[in-house]
């Protein structure tokens, strides 16, 4: 069977792992320890997939430059706090050593940082299943396309040849940016009705609506 896709391109907070509360639990906990105004849940959700500086700027923007580091040693304080507690979604895994055995070119771009994806990598033992990989600290944060085009510069792989999976509107907002084509999952970070916002090829509801999506249609 032809491929419509040789590049598939995943978020990993909220698309592969169930990290999305620890996140926002972590944010809030920072937070408290320098006496600001906590971020809702809502408030705390928009930002995941952004790199941690982005957001941060987004949920503090008038914090001066030594709160702004408290606050980015807190937050990473708190989130390791929860760090081996956090897992792959169920069927996350069969999902990504499929599209390796069937000789896709796969990848993610996060907005982690490289030590905390490297770690992730580990824990979850799926690091050996992606060709590449590209961090908030190494490259532009979403919703730049820049994660997306030195993905497929690597590869020499076009735009009409890529897929970006993603949980939230920054990584939809990316793959628009970047030409890509997008698939939003629902039981991540944002809601459904923001994602169909950015009309992408389809919106599923779990994991194993993912895997049947890809098989019928990649």
């Amino acid at each position: 069977m032809n491929k419509k896709f040789d590049l598939i391109v995943f978020d990993w907070d909220g698309t592969l792992v169930d990290s999305a509360n620890s996140i926002v639990f972590s944010l809030q906990g920072a937070a408290r320890d320098l006496g600001l105004t906590e971020p809702s849940n809502e408030e705390a959700r928009y930002v995941i997939c952004l790199g941690l500086n982005e957001a941060i700027k987004h949920l503090f923007p008038t914090i001066s430059s030594q709160e702004f580091n408290l606050i980015s040693d807190r937050y990473r304080h708190h989130y390791l706090a929860h760090d081996k507690k956090i897992s792959l979604y169920k069927g996350a895994s069969k999902v990504i050593k499929a599209l390796y055995a069937e000789s896709f070119l796969l990848a993610v771009a996060t907005g982690k940082s490289r030590a905390g994806l490297n770690r992730s990598f580990n824990s979850s033992g799926l690091g050996n299943f992606f060709h590449a990989s590209r961090c908030a600290d190494e490259t532009f944060s979403k919703p730049h396309p820049a994660m997306l085009l030195e993905l497929m510069s690597q590869f020499n792989v076009k735009a009409t040849r890529t897929l970006m999976i993603g949980d939230t509107t920054h990584d939809l907002q990316m793959a628009i940016n970047a030409c890509v084509s997008g698939v939003g999952v629902t039981y991540g970070a944002h809601p459904k009705k923001r994602l169909e916002t950015l009309a992408p090829l389809a919106c599923v509801e779990s994991v194993a609506q993912l895997h049947l999506w890809l098989n019928a249609n990649i």
